[in-house]
């Protein structure tokens, strides 16, 4: 009787525990995490800043059903170029009912080596058409490497370079056909707007300036051109678009910057109208674009950034020395020196102007006798805040030429020299021009003889300007005392 009562202890001790690994059992299948996805089909609304140093500020809004409690987010259709560590999700409608546990980034993409690697040591199916009988046959193998390419394994047979193309039972798990961004959430809604923002590479913008010069170099046409290039590795539909022009600093890995480095016509004649608002933005200026636009994956889009005519612009020939020449004895140094052109616009209000301009390209154009517009030179411009000098050099003169001689150089004591030039100016032209002639005197200088008038520009510059009739040669003469 004793043994028969301790069995039914031991039974019922042991029926116990199973009925409570049971439940728990039941439990955790009923805890088990649920997963949402998300595409462009959800999305809302997209925002996209854009930075001239190939960096994009991306926020993307979408209605997405969620499982209450801990669930699983697939975020896809975002740019391959994100930078994980900037990704941010938060809560549109309630800011406290949407929590953050874990957040991944995967972007290991669907490709074929990929997806033959993956299958090493399975079996696949190899399909092949006989050329002769048109026969389709279809064989079962084993996948046994890819290096170099596939090696299979069919029936007893080892083989390579099969003919017909591979067939396999799925997509590992692994593997997905687009970059995606996973979150571990816990969710209070049953649908929710969220909004993920998140800095991408490969999409950057830069600002093309076209001048058109009238007939006596005196006037311009001026308009410009935003440049956007996306190969940030999506596309982004009707979005907010916001451009930032300035020198934002960015932290970049050693090794990313040197293999960056290493791998590194005409307008329609009537003006746009402005489609940017300006405005200042930190120590930067913020274009908006005041209405949507798509940027398409690899796509380059040009939208009209600012227009103005008649702009008053000054031409200069400018004929320019070197500091070298004062040191020592030099003789004739130059018998043939090129004179440069160069056109200037005071980005001022009264001149139609007045807008922060974005560094870019300025490229300038003139009509011949023809009337055929003509490219005549073009120049980089860093960014040009408003009532500031563009300064653009077009080349350099064909009929306008130079020629320098040192006359004399004495060393008078151990830190005082004397040194004397003459600077030959010819005009082949058919009409009279200036031509600025700028010398950079080192040290602490004194002009002792000039024959023509001078200005003591900055501290070691001495300008003169020129007047040379057309056909004619004109001489400059001085002589300077120097300390260094």
């Amino acid at each position: 009787m004793k043994k028969r009562l301790i069995g039914l202890a031991v039974f019922f001790m042991l029926f116990s525990i199973h009925l409570g690994e049971t439940v728990q059992g039941v439990h955790a299948s009923d805890q088990k995490t649920e997963t949402a996805s998300s595409d462009l089909s959800n999305q809302t609304g997209v925002a996209v800043t854009i930075y001239n140093v190939n960096l994009g500020l991306v926020k993307d809004q979408r209605e997405i059903k969620l499982p209450k409690g801990t669930g699983e987010l697939r975020f896809m259709d975002v740019a391959s170029k994100i930078i994980p560590s900037s990704v941010h999700i938060k809560s549109l409608a309630d800011s406290e009912s949407l929590r953050i546990l874990e957040q991944n980034y995967e972007y290991d993409l669907l490709n074929p080596e990929k997806l033959l690697d993956k299958y090493v040591g399975k079996e696949v199916k190899l399909y092949s058409k006989n050329n002769y009988t048109e026969r389709e046959e279809v064989v079962t193998a084993k996948l046994l490497s890819n290096n170099g390419g596939p090696i299979f394994r069919i029936g007893d047979e080892i083989t390579f370079g099969y003919p017909g193309r591979i067939i396999f039972p799925g997509v590992p798990e692994n593997l997905i056909s687009k970059p995606t961004l996973v979150w571990l959430l816990e969710n209070t809604l049953p649908a929710q707007k969220v909004e993920a923002t998140y800095l991408t590479d490969g999409i950057n913008w830069r600002a093309d300036y076209v001048v058109t010069l009238n007939e006596k170099d005196d006037r311009a046409d001026l308009s410009g051109w935003v440049t956007i290039d996306n190969k940030s590795g999506t596309t982004y539909r009707e979005a907010k678009l916001k451009l930032v022009a300035g020198d934002v600093n960015r932290v970049r890995d050693k090794k990313e910057y040197e293999d960056r480095m290493y791998r590194q016509g005409k307008l329609a004649a009537m003006p746009a109208a402005p489609q940017f608002k300006e405005e200042e933005f930190f120590e930067y200026h913020i274009y908006s674009l005041q209405r949507s636009s798509t940027i398409k994956e690899n796509q380059t889009k040009q939208i009209s950034l600012v227009t103005a005519e008649h702009v008053p612009v000054n031409k200069e020939l400018v004929f320019y020395g070197a500091k070298f020449y004062y040191y020592n004895r030099q003789g004739e140094q130059t018998s043939n020196q090129k004179v440069g052109v160069f056109v200037r616009i005071e980005n001022r209000k009264e001149n139609n102007l007045g807008m922060p301009l974005p560094k870019g390209i300025i490229r300038v154009y003139k009509y011949d006798s023809e009337g055929g517009l003509q490219f005549i030179g073009e120049d980089s411009v860093d960014h040009t805040p408003k009532d500031e000098k563009i300064k653009i050099k077009l080349g350099d003169a064909f009929d306008v030429v130079g020629s320098r001689k040192q006359t004399d150089w004495q060393k008078l004591a151990s830190d005082t020299y004397e040194a004397a030039f003459e600077i030959s100016l010819r005009n082949h032209k058919k009409e009279d021009v200036t031509v600025k002639v700028i010398e950079p005197i080192p040290g602490d200088w004194k002009m002792l003889s000039a024959s023509h008038e001078y200005k003591k520009s900055e501290a070691f510059t001495a300008e003169f300007n020129i007047p040379v009739p057309k056909d004619k040669e004109v001489k400059l003469n001085y002589r300077v005392r120097m300390r260094f």
